[in-house]
């Protein structure tokens, strides 16, 4: 499909929507049959769309990183819904949109079984140290001249944050007969494991951290020297959240110091560049936050987002409302 915007005036009977992130032909062709669709998804066409046609966008799709300021809101008089793709909305206004009374919503869920997966294979990867493994299996290495990796099996899982996917990370680690901890804002009602208060006296009974809570200044640096120490040399930690929920510096000075068992990251500081502090060291795993992403949960997530598309233009509850 052309990106370039060639109509100023939105199509007959279908709402205006801007979409702010990189999308496939797929996606778009998906999204054309119920919205006339504005593509903007570099800071350039962004602002230019927005300027020339902003007036006349209804609904926004964006997601956590690429967000949406006050400032764009209030040159859309008209909208109506702003979206997040996937189940992070950290960059969103979401106060200023609310004053304007913009109804918010995100895609919590659509991808939880997606992460919970990636989560466990990080876990697996880091702890029985796949990629070294695998690495040096190319180059000839036999297993009589490679450590023994620890069993996963049997050992204490802490979960950061038991949302969706938490819950979904602990079913999969029951089968690996781990016993779960977590730790949230509040304690869940009917969960089968034990309630932490702090991130840091989760990690003191944990052999094993799986971090799945969301982004924001609230959790800025949550992960910090103190937590990894609790977890000690024998521990290791899984990030599936966002970057900014672990601490990149202390992180890597525990990996080097041997504070730290391991790690495994689908997410980190400064993304997209990889991140520089840890990409030498052999105990960590990385991913190119790909945890939430494959083909079934792209299509579940735009088939989702047109249904709190088609909800809010009817006046309708939401399905997953910010």
């Amino acid at each position: 499909m052309n990106d370039a915007v060639v109509h100023d005036a939105p199509l007959l009977d279908m709402p205006r929507l801007l979409v702010l992130i990189p999308l496939t032909d797929a996606d778009r062709a998906e999204l054309a049959a119920h919205f006339d669709v504005l593509y903007a998804p570099d800071a350039q066409q962004r602002a230019r769309v927005i300027a020339r046609q902003g007036s006349t966008v209804r609904a926004v799709l964006t997601n956590g990183a690429t967000g949406l300021a006050a400032e764009e809101v209030d040159r859309m008089p008209a909208l109506e819904l702003a979206g997040a793709l996937g189940a992070g909305y950290e960059n969103l206004a979401l106060d200023h949109a609310r004053s304007r009374g913009v109804a918010l919503c995100n895609g919590a869920g659509v991808n939880a079984d997606c992460v919970a997966d990636h989560a466990m294979a990080l876990l697996l990867a880091a702890v029985r140290a796949v990629p070294r493994f695998d690495a040096a299996c190319r180059a000839g290495v036999w297993r009589d001249a490679l450590p023994m990796r620890p069993t996963l099996t049997g050992r204490r899982l802490g979960i950061v944050g038991y949302g969706q996917i938490g819950a979904k990370i602990a079913r999969r680690a029951a089968g690996f007969e781990m016993t779960i901890g977590y730790h949230n804002r509040t304690p869940r009602e009917g969960v089968d494991a034990r309630y932490f208060d702090t991130p840091l006296a989760l990690a003191q009974w944990s052999d094993c951290l799986v971090v799945a809570t969301p982004g924001g200044a609230q959790t800025q640096h949550l992960i910090d020297r103190a937590v990894l120490d609790a977890l000690g040399p024998e521990g290791f930690l899984v990030n599936v959240s966002r970057g900014s929920v672990v601490d990149t510096a202390a992180l890597a000075a525990a990996l080097a110091q041997g504070a730290l068992g391991g790690a495994g990251l689908d997410v980190y500081e400064g993304e997209p560049a990889p991140p520089q502090a840890l990409v030498a060291l052999e105990s960590v795993v990385l991913t190119p936050h790909v945890a939430g992403t494959s083909p079934d949960v792209r299509a579940a997530s735009i088939r989702h987002f047109i249904e709190n598309a088609a909800r809010c233009f009817a006046g309708e509850p939401l399905l997953t409302p910010l």
